[in-house]
C-alpha cells in the first residue's frame, strides 16, 4: 500500500484541509487572539457522520473533507487516536519530562429515543463512546451539568459550562461530545531568568510590552519568502509550530497559509543554533462552531430536511433529527515550562416534531502577531491551532 493510500495518513491530510479552511472561517469572524482544536472537532463530527445519510451526509463530507468511506474513517480515527495516545502518555525520562495527553469521546441519548444498535456500536468500537442514557424530556438542566461536568473532568479543569443554560431542552435526543486535554513540557525549557519585559508590536503599529522568554539552543527552523517558521519540541513527538511572517503582512498570510506550508517546513527546515525570544501567552476561545460550519456549506444538517435516519429505528417513533447546534471551547497556556491545552466540542442533535547551517545563532524574534499550531511530528496531524496578535490578552 502506497503511503498515501493509507487511510490513516487520508484522514490526517483531510483533517489538516479541514483544520486550515475552518482557521480562515474564525480569522474572518473573530478579533483578536483565538484557539481551537481541528482534531476535536472532526472527531465530535465523525461520530455524527455515521448517522448522515444521502445528501446530508454529501454536505458534511464536503465541510469537513472527510474523503474516507465511513468505515475506513471510524477505523482511521481508532488507529490515530491510538497512535496519539501512546505517544502522549509514553513514559516520562530525563530527556522527555512528564506529559499528558488525553482524548475522551461519549454521548449521551434521550432514555426513550430508539437508537439504532448498529450505530451506537460503532461509536464504542472505534471511538469508545459508550451511550449514557438521561431523560432530556423531563430533566434536561440536569442532562446538562452532567456533560458540562465530564467535559471538564476530561479536561483538567479547563473547560468549564460549554453548554449554556437553555441550549439543552425536552426536544434534544442526542448528545456527542468529544475532549482533548494536553501538557507537556518543552524538550529546551526557557530559564525565568532571561525573561524580560520588551515591545511586542501589533496589527496596528502600537507596541506592548509583556514578558518575552529568551534561550539559545538548537531548533528546526525556516527563513522563506514572506516568513519565518521553527518548530519547539516537546516530549513525545509532539511539537508547537510558529509562523512569524514578516511585518505588516500577517492578514496575507493568515489567508494564503496552507497544509503544503506546514508540510515545506517539515520537509525543508534546518537544525541550527538560534537564539529564540518569544512571548508567554494564554488564550481562551469560546467559537459558534455551528454559525461557523453553516458557513462553510454544512447547511442541510442543520435543518429540518437532515437526514440522519442511520442513528435510529425509523419504525419506532416519526420524529426526525437535525444538529441543533455545535458548541466548541479551547483553552492555551504557554510559559517557560511548556504548554497545557484542551478544548472540547458538543454536538447536539435535536428532534422536529535545507539551507547552510550559520555560524552564528539565527535571531528568531516573535515580537508580532503569529500563527502557531501544536502537531503531531510524526503523522503532521495538527491537534490545536491559533493565533496570537497581542500577548497580553486573553
Amino acid at each position: 500500500m502506497l503511503a498515501q493510500d493509507d487511510p490513516s495518513v487520508v484522514a490526517v491530510n483531510d483533517n489538516n484541509e479541514f483544520a486550515l479552511d475552518l482557521y480562515r472561517q474564525v480569522s474572518t469572524t473573530t478579533t483578536g487572539n483565538f484557539v481551537f482544536s481541528p482534531l476535536s472537532v472532526s472527531l465530535a463530527l465523525a461520530m455524527t457522520y455515521n448517522g448522515a445519510v444521502g445528501e446530508t451526509a454529501s454536505e458534511m463530507a464536503t465541510a469537513l473533507h472527510f474523503t474516507l468511506e465511513s468505515g475506513d474513517l471510524n477505523r482511521a480515527m481508532a488507529v490515530l487516536i491510538a497512535q496519539y495516545l501512546e505517544r502522549g502518555n509514553a513514559e516520562a525520562t530525563e530527556f522527555e519530562p512528564e506529559r499528558r495527553l488525553a482524548i475522551a469521546n461519549a454521548l449521551w441519548g434521550e432514555q426513550t429515543f430508539p437508537f439504532e444498535a448498529d450505530f451506537l456500536a460503532q461509536l464504542e468500537a472505534d471511538y469508545g463512546a459508550g451511550l449514557e442514557l438521561v431523560d432530556f424530556i423531563q430533566a434536561a438542566e440536569a442532562a446538562r451539568e452532567q456533560i458540562n461536568t465530564w467535559i471538564e473532568d476530561q479536561t483538567n479543569g479547563l473547560i468549564e459550562d460549554i453548554v449554556p443554560q437553555g441550549a439543552i431542552n425536552d426536544l434534544t435526543r442526542l448528545v456527542l461530545a468529544n475532549a482533548i486535554y494536553f501538557k507537556s513540557n518543552w524538550l529546551n525549557q526557557f530559564s525565568d531568568v532571561f525573561t524580560q519585559d520588551q515591545p511586542f508590536t501589533r496589527m496596528d503599529g502600537s507596541t506592548v510590552t509583556v514578558p518575552m522568554m529568551r534561550q539559545e539552543t538548537r531548533f528546526l527552523y525556516l527563513v522563506d519568502s514572506g516568513y519565518q517558521a521553527i518548530s519547539l519540541p516537546y516530549g513525545g513527538g509532539f511539537a508547537m509550530e510558529i509562523y512569524l511572517p514578516d511585518a505588516g503582512t500577517f492578514d496575507a498570510f493568515e489567508q494564503s497559509f496552507t497544509p503544503d506550508m506546514m508540510l515545506m517546513f517539515r520537509n525543508s527546515a534546518t537544525l541550527g543554533e538560534v537564539t529564540l525570544t518569544m512571548p508567554r501567552w494564554e488564550t481562551e476561545s469560546s467559537l459558534p462552531m455551528g454559525d461557523l460550519l453553516q458557513q462553510m456549506g454544512m447547511q442541510l444538517p442543520f435543518s429540518a430536511d437532515a437526514d440522519f435516519t442511520a442513528m435510529f429505528d425509523e419504525s419506532q417513533t416519526t420524529e426526525r433529527l437535525f444538529i441543533s447546534d455545535v458548541l466548541h471551547k479551547a483553552f492555551i497556556s504557554v510559559d517557560e515550562s511548556g504548554t497545557e491545552a484542551a478544548a472540547a466540542t458538543v454536538v447536539m442533535m435535536g428532534a422536529t416534531s535545507a539551507q547552510p547551517e550559520p555560524t552564528e545563532p539565527y535571531r528568531f524574534t516573535i515580537d508580532r502577531p503569529f500563527l502557531y499550531t501544536i502537531v503531531d511530528q510524526s503523522t503532521g496531524s495538527v491537534l490545536f491551532m491559533g493565533r496570537v496578535l497581542d500577548p497580553s490578552m486573553q
